[in-house]
Order: C-alpha cells, then sequence, then structure tokens
C-alpha cells in the first residue's frame, strides 16, 4: 500500500474510538487528546509501511487524527461502509446513522435528541441499514399491541354509540307516554351522561397515572358490559315499585347505570390515549392516531346512524336462538364492551409496576401538578388551545347545521345528519390521508395548513349556505383540514408529556374538550338567531384562523 493511498482510504470506526469520541464530547470528562502528537503527512511519507503493518495499526492511526479530520473525511462519499452503531429504542443514534434525518454522522457529532417535530423540525428518515424508513399505516397494522390497542377500541367506541340508541328505546318502549314527548326523557338521560365528564375527566387523569393502563383499560369494558347485562335484570325487579316523584324506579336505575357507565368511560379515555406512546414508536405515532381518529369518526357515523338497525337484528338473532323477550340488544351492547375488555387483556404496555402502598394519588396535589406541567409547558399549551377550538367548531356545527338544513331547498332540518356525515367522512379521508403522507412535515406546518383551510373552508360555508352540493363538499373539506389540525396536536400532546404526566394531562385535556363541546351547544343557536349564519360564520373562521397563527408564532418564538 503506497503512501498516496493511506491518505485516501477512510477506515473503520472501533467501537473504542467511539466511545472515545462519545466522551469527548462530555464537559465533565477531561480531554487528553492534546496530549496525542499528530502526525503530519511528511511524517507519514517518511515511513515505509507494509500492509501488515497498516492493518495492524489501523486503530492507532486513526486515534491520532483530530477529531475534526474525521468528521470531514467521515461526510465525503466513500466506497467502503462504514459501521453501524447502536441505536437505541427512542431512535437516537451513538454513531453510525441518524435515524430520523439518514445522514451518515460520527458518533462525535452526535450529543442530543433532535427536537420535537412540533418545532418545526422534519420527519421520516432512515433505518440503521440506511432504507428509507417504512412510512404509513403499514409499520402501526404489524404492531401486534397496537391491534389490540385498536380492536379494542372498535367494539368500546361501537357499544358507547350504540348505548344512547339503546337507552332511547328502552324509554320509548317502557316509560314514555303515547302522548308524551320524548324530548324530556333524552334531556334526562343525557345529562346523567355528561356530568360525569365534568366531574371526573381531571380526577380520572391522576388515578390513570399510578394505576397500570392495561388493567385500567380491561376493568373499565367488563365493568361497563356487566352494567349494560344487568339492565334487565334490575329493571324487572323494580317494575312493581312506586315512581319517586314523577319519575319511575326503572328509569331512574337507567339513569344510575348512565352515570356508572359514563364514569367508567372518563376513566378509560385517558388510559387509551397515554397508551399509545407506550406501544407505538415515536416515528409512527401519526399514524396510529390517524387510524384512532378514523375510527373515533367512523363509529359515530356508524353508531348514530346504524345503531337502531343494528338493535333489531340482535333482537331477531335472540329470538331465534330461542332467547325470550327483547334482551338481544343489551347482550349486543354489553357484549361489544366484554370483547373489548378480552382483546385488550392480549395488550402488552410493558409498564413499570405501581406500589399501590406507596404510590396512592394525592389528587389535589396531582391536579395543581398538572397545570403547572401544561403552564410551563407552552407546547402542550398551544396543541391543547387548537384542540379546544377544533371541537368547539365541531360542536357549533352539530347546531347549526340544523339550520342549514332547513333553509337549503328540498331538505328537511331533520336530514342535518347528510351534512354531519359529509364532515365524518372528511375528518376519516383527512385523517387516511395524513397517516400515509404527514410524515413529510412538521407538527407545526400541518396545523397552520390545517387552520387556514379550516378557515377559508368556514368562509366558503357563509357564501354558499343554501346550495346542497357546495355545503356538502365545504363540510367535507372542514373535516379534512380539522384531521390536520387535531392528529397532530394529539400527537404533539402525546411526544411532549412524560410518562408519568399523561394520565393528568390527558385528564385535563378531556375535561376542557368536553367543556369546549358543551358551550358551543348552548351559545351557537343563540348566535345564528340575533346573528344569522353568516356572521357565525365568518366568526368561527376569525376564530380559527387566529389561533393557527398563535401556535405558529408561538412554536417560532
Amino acid at each position: 500500500m503506497q503512501p498516496s493511498d493511506l491518505d485516501k482510504k477512510i477506515l473503520p470506526l472501533s467501537p473504542s474510538l467511539v466511545k472515545k469520541q462519545n466522551r469527548a464530547l462530555d464537559p465533565t470528562v477531561k480531554n487528553d487528546l492534546s496530549a496525542v502528537s499528530k502526525c503530519t503527512p511528511s511524517q507519514i511519507n517518511s515511513q515505509k509501511m507494509s500492509p501488515k503493518d497498516v492493518s495492524k495499526n489501523d486503530q492507532s492511526w486513526t486515534e491520532e487524527i483530530p477529531k475534526t479530520d474525521v468528521s470531514s473525511q467521515l461526510e465525503t462519499p466513500s466506497e467502503d461502509k462504514l459501521t453501524t452503531a447502536e441505536v437505541d429504542s427512542n431512535g437516537d443514534a451513538y454513531g453510525g446513522q441518524d435515524l430520523r434525518n439518514g445522514q451518515n454522522l460520527p458518533a462525535a457529532t452526535i450529543s442530543e435528541k433532535e427536537p420535537s417535530k412540533l418545532d418545526g423540525s422534519g420527519s421520516g428518515g432512515k433505518t440503521v441499514s440506511g432504507n428509507v424508513t417504512q412510512q404509513g399505516f403499514w409499520p402501526v397494522l404489524k404492531n401486534p399491541n397496537f391491534l389490540a390497542l385498536w380492536g379494542g377500541q372498535v367494539f368500546s367506541q361501537l357499544a358507547d354509540k350504540v348505548y344512547l340508541v339503546l337507552m332511547i328505546a328502552l324509554i320509548n318502549t317502557q316509560f314514555q307516554a303515547s302522548n308524551q314527548s320524548i324530548s324530556g326523557w333524552v334531556s334526562v338521560l343525557m345529562m346523567a351522561f355528561t356530568i360525569p365528564a365534568v366531574l371526573f375527566g381531571s380526577v380520572a387523569g391522576v388515578f390513570v397515572d399510578r394505576w397500570s393502563k392495561k388493567a385500567v383499560l380491561v376493568a373499565t369494558n367488563v365493568w361497563r358490559g356487566i352494567l349494560v347485562l344487568s339492565i334487565p335484570f334490575l329493571v324487572w325487579l323494580t317494575h312493581d315499585l312506586q315512581p319517586i316523584g314523577v319519575l319511575p324506579v326503572g328509569f331512574i336505575i337507567i339513569l344510575c347505570v348512565t352515570f356508572l357507565v359514563s364514569t367508567l368511560t372518563q376513566f378509560f379515555a385517558p388510559a387509551e390515549q397515554a397508551a399509545i406512546p407506550l406501544i407505538v414508536e415515536e416515528q409512527h405515532l401519526l399514524s396510529a392516531n390517524s387510524l384512532y381518529t378514523t375510527t373515533m369518526m367512523a363509529s359515530v357515523i356508524v353508531g348514530f346512524a346504524v345503531g337502531e338497525p343494528l338493535l333489531a337484528i340482535a333482537d331477531g338473532l335472540w329470538l331465534q336462538i330461542g332467547g325470550s323477550g327483547s334482551l338481544g340488544k343489551e347482550f349486543l351492547v354489553g357484549g361489544s364492551y366484554a370483547i373489548a375488555g378480552l382483546i385488550l387483556f392480549l395488550l402488552a404496555t410493558k409498564e413499570k409496576h405501581h406500589d399501590p402502598d406507596t404510590e396512592f394519588p394525592h389528587v389535589f396535589s396531582d391536579l395543581r401538578d398538572g397545570f403547572a406541567y401544561l403552564k410551563a409547558n407552552h407546547r402542550i399549551r398551544n396543541a391543547l388551545l387548537q384542540l379546544i377550538i377544533l371541537f368547539s367548531v365541531f360542536a357549533a356545527l352539530t347546531v347549526l347545521a340544523v339550520r342549514m338544513a332547513e333553509i337549503i331547498p328540498n331538505m328537511k332540518a331533520s336530514q342535518f345528519g347528510f351534512l354531519l356525515a359529509a364532515g365524518g367522512v372528511g375528518i376519516a379521508a383527512g385523517a387516511a390521508i395524513l397517516g400515509q403522507f404527514g410524515q413529510r412535515f412538521s407538527y407545526t406546518q400541518l396545523s397552520l395548513y390545517g387552520s387556514m383551510g379550516m378557515a377559508a373552508s368556514l368562509i366558503g360555508l357563509s357564501v354558499f349556505t343554501t346550495q346542497l352540493w357546495l355545503v356538502l363538499l365545504l363540510v367535507a373539506l372542514l373535516g379534512i383540514f380539522g384531521a390536520l389540525v387535531g392528529i397532530p396536536m394529539q400527537t404533539a400532546i402525546q411526544t411532549e408529556t412524560p410518562p408519568e404526566m399523561r394520565g393528568k394531562v390527558f385528564g385535563l385535556q378531556n375535561n376542557v374538550i368536553n367543556i369546549a363541546l358543551s358551550l358551543p351547544l348552548a351559545l351557537a343557536g343563540v348566535a345564528e338567531t340575533f346573528l344569522g349564519l353568516q356572521v357565525v360564520f365568518l366568526g368561527l373562521a376569525a376564530i380559527v384562523f387566529s389561533g393557527g397563527i398563535l401556535t405558529w408564532y408561538n412554536s417560532h418564538k
């Protein structure tokens, strides 16, 4: 080997060199490289070295090269392959290749994790072998733990939506008189369903942080199934009792069961959201949340749209197998909860064990910790603000859709569900697109684009309020752009929140979102009555636009 060949060759980095270069970056470790004499080209050329000598002195030769020279040489193309160093579970490279940006970097240049994508960094990246990381839904769908969580979500969400249809059916057949309106009964039922969300939304998250997520997911579904299956027996047991005031005892039983089912749901929701980042790698969280959101919106459409036919089919099957009465409906809903619990039993979250004797939650102090964490972390505050605006807009849309259906020619007010279904289809489509291609953009970029698109769609709705096909298109676009806001912001909260704080943060999130869903329901109708549809839609567009700009500005501040 000639000396000129020696100058051109890039030798592989040995493990000892990697360790030394990493130590060189640590300010607490004394750097002894200055003690090593530099080897100049003249010194190299003055010695005659055989190939055997070169192979023996590879390691010492590389140690004698200054760190900056190694870095500059490694960045140039070479026919020789660099050795690949270990990569930890979070995707941090300790030499070799960086998972996120796909560049070959020496170990000495990698000192800390890449900042969150919420600040505008890119996504995607390379695997340790140099191939592009698989993106889209396929890596998530190959994850058996996510499949278990997703399967449990499908049955649980479907049961949640059909449960309300079941309760309305029971009221209609057993408690409502022929000359009565069902609205009063349903209003009381909805109060029993929503009060736990306000009372226990934040408190539940405190307990979820201290409990096993898997245990919470399984137990809440199993107990909800037991409660639903107990309804026929409890109603039959109390059918001869005198009413309490004006309410039949059986209806009070239904209200109590509904209250308990909704309370268990407040524990299930933060546990489910906190489990996603435990079982899905960070680079695949966007796709996982896209599937989560798609399933949630599909359950809303399917649950409310086909809930009644499903209950009728369940009763028919119950009679065919020889059952008495109409218990098929309860078995359908309660059985769905039970199936969700069985599927979630297969979940492995790999959480550390919490000692119940030493880890009992201090509710109020933990709530203060959650609020203090939100106050200190502007990224999570920005994401939470965006989610509040998003859910407020869609809550207002549910009220405004009734008025739009009323004024659109050849459409009835009772057909407003078609308009809402278009929004649900849009959210599902946006979630699917985002899960497949959204890794190319930062969360802040996606949120900004989504906010601008939502604002444009709302302005369009203020102009074309009576043209059916344009309204359907604009509502669908509103859903698509809403997915660009909601899914990245939810993913940002998951990635920015440490595991020990996720239950508190998600509990607070569920609480404020429940409020964000409730207030517009009361205010949107009043605002439309006094101001009109156009002004309300323009006001919503201004709010969405301001929220998007504020989040973008704060993330780049």
